[in-house]
């Protein structure tokens, strides 16, 4: 394969198990510019980051979802909510808006040598009221994902996943 955004799209796997090495604040820096460079409804660009390098900042979101134990050894969390509010202009799109900042984030994170899981949050209310308790949320700002961040411990081969079986042409 010749094009590397495309190869870093097909290579792209999630990754759960990484080194104790930090990321680098360049490379932080480069994932939020990915994640505000994600297409946004009327380019209101409702997203927030909340971004957890502290260990005790980390460890307090091990428990929001059952399934969230990788965060344990992540070096990096990346907390994406979306503005709800009218004056952010997006109230019905943020939830799109933000999945893009998120994919956006995780293809950068690959293409930087990290790895990266994104962890649901919306639109479970029981994990979006423990992390607006955490992290003290105003009313117009809601919890999208987390995104666990490190340097891969583990390898994993890309995964076809097209089926031609999904694809439609001109009608169902």
């Amino acid at each position: 394969m010749e094009n590397e955004a495309l190869r870093n799209i097909l290579t792209r796997r999630s990754i759960r198990k990484y080194t104790d090495q930090p990321v680098e604040e360049e490379k932080i820096d480069l994932l939020l510019r990915a994640a505000m460079a994600a297409p946004s409804a009327r380019n209101i660009q409702p997203w927030e980051f909340i971004v957890l390098t502290k260990r005790e900042s980390i460890d307090k979101l091990a428990t929001f979802s059952p399934y969230v134990g990788m965060l344990r050894d992540a070096p990096l969390a990346i907390v994406v909510c979306g503005r709800t509010d009218s004056e952010a202009g997006s109230p019905d799109y943020w939830v799109i808006d933000c999945a893009a900042a998120v994919q956006n984030i995780l293809l950068a994170a690959h293409a930087l040598g990290l790895g990266g899981v994104w962890l649901g949050v919306h639109p479970r209310r029981e994990r979006q009221d423990v992390l607006e308790q955490i992290f003290k949320l105003p009313e117009n700002v809601v919890p999208h994902s987390v995104i666990s961040i490190g340097y891969p411990a583990e390898q994993k081969e890309p995964a076809n996943r097209y089926r031609d079986d999904r694809v439609h042409r001109e009608t169902w």
